[in-house]
């Protein structure tokens, strides 16, 4: 099995200005600092970021919102980062809200090769205006699209070099969903294991939806925000 080991520099030199990206993460946990630093640093512009969150102000999805790089984020809420909200509402970035579900299924069935869902959530409300409606068996409901990328830049705990992934407990969350719905998905890994080193109950991610791995000599003072 190939060894999927990339420098960080060379993984995210991959990705072109205009890129669409799915970030994993729910807050801190399982979002990729390292990664997002490095795209902070070789500066691709005119991003798509798809995110349950926009961070806190001064760290993660904010790095790249102050850096001038993001022109749209689809995400389920903003509100613990005022700067993404002041721009926002000058217009300087472009938002799209889903409810956190909602996001999660649309990334979902994106990796399952499914081209979308049908539910009744949003009926009624701003989020189904602009939608299309289906009627089954006498009940109406939203038709929400299949959500992808270009590119998913992942946290994990451990990878081997093939790139099977496993999470640390909370710090799974979308990052799993992420890596099956992008066309090349990237992990940082804060350990890489010999092949076999994790058992195949725990891999949350298998390496066949995983294109390139970076190893972390050592995590950034923002992952001990939250301690484990």
């Amino acid at each position: 099995m190939p060894d999927k080991s990339r420098s960080i520099e060379e993984a995210i030199a991959q990705i072109p200005d205009g890129s669409s990206i799915m970030l994993g993460g729910f807050g801190v946990p399982g979002t990729p600092f390292c990664l997002i630093q490095e795209l902070v640093r070789q500066g691709q512009g005119g991003l798509t970021l798809i995110k349950n969150d926009a961070n806190e102000t001064g760290m993660g999805v904010d790095w790249l919102l102050e850096n001038g790089q993001v022109a749209k984020l689809i995400t389920s809420h903003i509100g613990l980062n005022s700067n993404a909200v002041s721009m926002m509402n000058a217009g300087e970035i472009e938002v799209e809200f889903a409810p956190q579900g909602i996001l999660a299924e649309r990334i979902r069935v994106a990796g399952a090769g499914v081209m979308g869902f049908v539910t009744d959530i949003g009926l009624g409300t701003p989020m189904a205006e602009g939608k299309q409606k289906v009627t089954i068996d006498g009940k109406e409901g939203i038709v929400e699209t299949a959500l992808r990328a270009d590119f998913a830049l992942l946290h994990a705990d451990r990878s081997d070099p093939f790139g099977n992934l496993c999470f640390s407990a909370t710090a799974r969350n979308f990052n799993p969903l992420m890596g099956m719905a992008a066309t090349r998905t990237i992990a940082e890994a804060e350990a890489i294991v010999p092949l076999g080193g994790i058992t195949p109950d725990d891999v949350n991610l298998p390496g066949p939806f995983v294109d390139d791995v970076v190893a972390l000599p050592e995590l950034m003072e923002v992952y001990g925000v939250v301690e484990r």
